[in-house]
């Protein structure tokens, strides 16, 4: 089984100016992507799961806490599986990868902040996945 983690990426300078690369993230399965803008730190999206869907986080401005928590049944999530996270910063060039049968919520550390998510799933697959729990269970956002 997968488990969550952090693909790390780089940058590199010189007279033409800055490339930032990710070269270990591996591309062949996606199948869309998109960017989530939190204009304020206090939104919290939280939590949603998928059981057969991938995905991968790539901050692109500003900063955000990303977390995630093992579902092993999802009608009934076991609340002894504890919540992992992440600070995911513009400036630390890094993608996280969360497999199927986790949930995973994330927060804003900056007004303005912006989060690229790849998908290996479809639109419609991802629908017919998704499985959204109450934001406040299991991790308390509000220590950022």
């Amino acid at each position: 089984m997968e488990i969550p983690e952090l693909i790390e990426g780089g940058f590199f300078v010189d007279e033409r100016g800055e490339l930032e690369y990710v070269n270990d993230f591996d591309l062949s399965s996606i199948k869309r992507m998109y960017i989530i803008r939190h204009p304020e730190k206090k939104i919290i999206r939280a939590w949603q799961g998928h059981r057969v869907e991938h995905k991968y986080f790539k901050c692109i401005k500003g900063s955000f806490v990303v977390a995630w928590k093992k579902v092993d049944d999802f009608s009934k999530p076991d609340d002894q599986n504890k919540v992992e996270f992440v600070l995911l910063k513009k400036k630390i060039n890094q993608v996280l990868s969360i497999p199927p049968g986790y949930v995973n919520g994330l927060k804003a550390l900056e007004d303005n902040s912006e989060i690229l998510i790849f998908s290996d799933r479809y639109l419609k697959e991802s629908g017919d996945d998704q499985i959204k729990f109450e934001k406040d269970l299991w991790f308390d956002w509000n220590q950022f």
